[in-house]
């Protein structure tokens, strides 16, 4: 495999963050939306066990479930897929105003 798949659907506000952080680091990758494709929920499942999104699927068969900005711009940087789309500098900060920080839920 020689692609990142980011798994997510557009309600999910975690999932935007992923492809924020990713499209400002300029990292490529391909999205599956789960509500356009709903068979690939399966997909997701069977990579992480889990039914959480989003799920990252890395190039080197790794992945990561509702990860935080410092966790993906981490892995994006160890597998050089830093500015492999050509876009601007990654910022670890939410990805929308008013998100809560990642790995805190919205009722604290």
């Amino acid at each position: 495999m020689t692609e990142t798949i980011i798994f997510g659907a557009d309600w999910c506000r975690d999932c935007r963050r992923a492809k924020l952080v990713f499209d400002r680091a300029g990292a490529a990758y391909r999205y599956v939306d789960l509500v356009q494709e709903p068979e690939a929920a399966a997909v997701a499942k069977d990579i992480s066990g889990r039914t959480n999104i989003p799920v990252i699927l890395y190039p080197d068969r790794s992945h990561q479930v509702e990860p935080s900005n410092a966790d993906m711009l981490r892995k994006i940087e160890e597998l050089g897929l830093v500015g492999a789309s050509g876009g601007g500098a990654a910022e670890p900060e939410a990805a929308e105003p008013g998100a809560p920080e990642p790995g805190r839920a919205e009722s604290e």
